[in-house]
C-alpha cells in the first residue's frame, strides 16, 4: 500500500455529511479514488458497477432502505477484501462487539478528529483493525468479561509465544514489526496469526483484539 492510493467509499445517508468527509478525504496524500452511497443498497449496487473495487468502506450503521449492520454481512459475503471503518455517533459497546463479529475492521466515532480518521484509515490498511481512541479506553475496557485469564490460556492452549504475538498485535505492530521485535520470519509471524484467528474463532484481526480484550488477555 506504500506505492499506491487507498480508494475509498463513503457511505452515509446524510448527504452534507457525506459530502464533507469526501472533501477531507481529498485533502489527505493517501486518498485516490473517492465514491459515495447513501445506504447499503446503493452502495452494493455501486460496487457492482466500479471496475476497480474500493480499498476500504467508510460505513454508517444508521441508513434507511439498509442499515450498516446489514451492508456489513452484504460485503463480507461479496467483496471480502474490502475492509470496512463504521463512523458512528454511538459508542455502544454490544453494537461494537455485534459488527466486528460480523467482520468490520475498524470503529470511528463521528466526533472524531481529522487526523484521527486520516490515521484510522492508514493503521487499517496496514495492521487490518483500528477502534477510535474514545473507544480504546473506558468504553474498550467495558467490554471486558472479566473472563479468567488463566483458565482460557489453558483452555485454548495458548502458548507463551502466542500471547506475545496477541498483545503485539493489540499494540498495532505489524507482521513485520513483530518478526524483527521476536527475532523470527514475517511469515512465521503470519503463520501465528492465521492459527490464533482459528484458536478464538475470530473473522479478523479486529475480531482477535477484541477478544484479547475480552478475555484479558491484553491490558488496555
Amino acid at each position: 500500500m506504500k506505492d499506491r492510493k487507498i480508494n475509498i467509499v463513503v457511505c452515509d445517508d446524510h448527504r452534507l455529511f457525506r459530502k464533507g468527509i469526501s472533501a477531507l478525504l481529498s485533502d489527505f496524500d493517501v486518498i485516490g479514488e473517492i465514491n459515495e452511497a447513501g445506504n447499503g443498497i446503493e452502495l452494493l449496487q455501486l460496487l457492482e458497477n466500479l471496475e476497480t473495487k474500493p480499498d476500504l468502506v467508510l460505513l454508517d450503521i444508521n441508513m434507511p432502505e439498509m442499515d450498516g449492520a446489514e451492508a456489513t454481512k452484504q460485503l463480507k459475503k461479496r467483496y471480502p477484501d474490502i475492509r470496512i471503518v463504521v463512523l458512528s455517533m454511538e459508542d455502544d459497546t454490544q453494537m461494537v462487539s455485534f459488527l466486528v463479529n460480523e467482520g468490520i475492521n475498524g470503529y470511528l466515532l463521528k466526533n472524531a478528529d481529522p487526523d484521527e480518521l486520516e490515521h484510522a484509515i492508514k493503521m487499517v490498511m496496514k495492521n487490518d483493525f483500528y477502534f477510535s481512541s474514545s473507544l480504546s479506553g473506558a468504553v474498550l475496557h467495558s467490554l471486558s468479561a472479566r473472563n479468567n485469564a488463566s483458565k482460557v490460556i489453558a483452555e485454548l492452549e495458548f502458548s507463551t509465544r502466542e500471547l506475545d504475538i496477541i498483545n503485539l498485535i493489540c499494540n498495532e505492530l505489524t507482521a513485520a514489526e513483530i518478526a524483527e521485535e521476536l527475532s523470527l520470519s514475517a511469515r512465521t509471524i503470519e503463520g501465528y496469526k492465521r492459527k490464533l484467528l482459528e484458536k478464538s474463532n475470530a473473522k479478523n484481526i479486529a475480531g482477535l483484539v477484541i477478544f484479547a480484550i475480552k478475555n484479558n488477555l491484553v491490558n488496555i
